[in-house]
């Protein structure tokens, strides 16, 4: 294929518009030093991703997530999500399960001296004059 045109690639690539979005992605891709899968014939760096395109050695599927992931500036990567708490899943009392976590416990009478103890600064304020 000596000349690459449009026509050669529309099959492959229906849209004229994301055909010149995905050469001209391969053809950055090129100039920063990946490998072509064709032979050069000394021929520019977006006629080569032309070629490659109409030539099928390059997916155009492929280019179009390469060419989606490149444009991202945020990435969402798949986590786990976080497992329950032991606490909450099993309030049984089985301490067989919680061998290598530690929870401060507080009962009830704990608490209600602890809150006793605390008085609003607003109250204390007035008091004093």
């Amino acid at each position: 294929m000596a000349r690459v045109t449009v026509e050669d690639c529309i099959d492959k690539v229906e849209n004229r518009f994301d055909l010149v979005l995905l050469a001209g992605h391969r053809a950055r891709l090129i100039s920063s030093g990946q490998p072509i899968t064709i032979d050069r014939d000394n021929d520019k760096n977006p006629v080569v991703a032309l070629r490659e395109i109409a030539e099928q050695t390059v997916a155009p599927d492929d280019l179009r997530e390469d060419l989606i992931h490149s444009l991202q500036k945020y990435v969402e990567v798949d986590e786990p999500e976080a497992e329950t708490v032991p606490a909450l899943a099993g309030s049984a009392g089985s301490s067989a399960d919680d061998g290598d976590i530690a929870f401060d416990r507080m009962t009830e009478e704990d608490l209600l001296r602890g809150l006793e103890g605390l008085v609003p600064p607003a109250e204390t304020d007035d008091e004093g004059e």
